[in-house]
């Protein structure tokens, strides 16, 4: 029979690969110093934008990393971290916990992994200033209709300057 503790590290190894299987991307936090109200806030803000956080021992984190091939997201366990799963969007994962660290000072944004690309905390940030992918859509649209906008308009305009002078003529000759 195996002992207690075993069984939990196991579990929560077990738990960690399952997550990362389902996740498009991993964030390593830093949350020493937040109360527990502060810390459920997180949660709360973090399941908003269908992401979880999971707290571990850093040595479960580290044996779940390294077999997921994750090696360079293990630099950032150090010390009380949590591991934030991206269901998913990223981009509204890392703007909860930008806006969250904003607020919360003790929270510390360490590093992550999105997709097969390491982040660390300048990557984290410029990801949480991009737009929307909705909005990043509707740029890219309006990207592309905007010559051709621009052709009907000067074609329109064409027309409009030839009926123009077609009138000026029909008023001459009926004066």
């Amino acid at each position: 029979m195996k002992k207690i503790g075993l069984v939990i590290k196991e579990t929560s190894e077990n738990e960690i690969k399952s997550n990362l299987k389902d996740s498009g991307a991993v964030f390593v936090v830093k949350y020493s110093g937040l109360s527990s109200p502060d810390l459920t806030t997180l949660r709360q803000v973090l399941r908003d934008s269908n992401s979880n956080m999971l707290v571990v021992k850093n040595s479960v984190a580290r044996r779940a990393l390294k077999s997921a091939g994750l090696d360079g997201v293990i630099k950032s366990v150090d010390g009380p971290c949590g591991i934030v799963f991206s269901k998913s969007e990223a981009v509204d994962t890392s703007k909860a916990l930008f806006n969250f660290a904003k607020d919360h000072e003790k929270l510390l944004l360490e590093g992550g992994c999105l997709e097969a690309r390491i982040l660390d905390k300048k990557d984290i940030e410029a990801l949480a200033k991009l737009p929307s992918k909705d909005v990043l859509r509707a740029q890219v649209l309006c990207a592309m209709k905007s010559p051709i906008t621009g052709l009907v308009i000067t074609l329109n305009q064409t027309l409009k300057k030839f009926v123009y002078c077609l009138d000026q003529v029909r008023q001459k000759k009926t004066v």
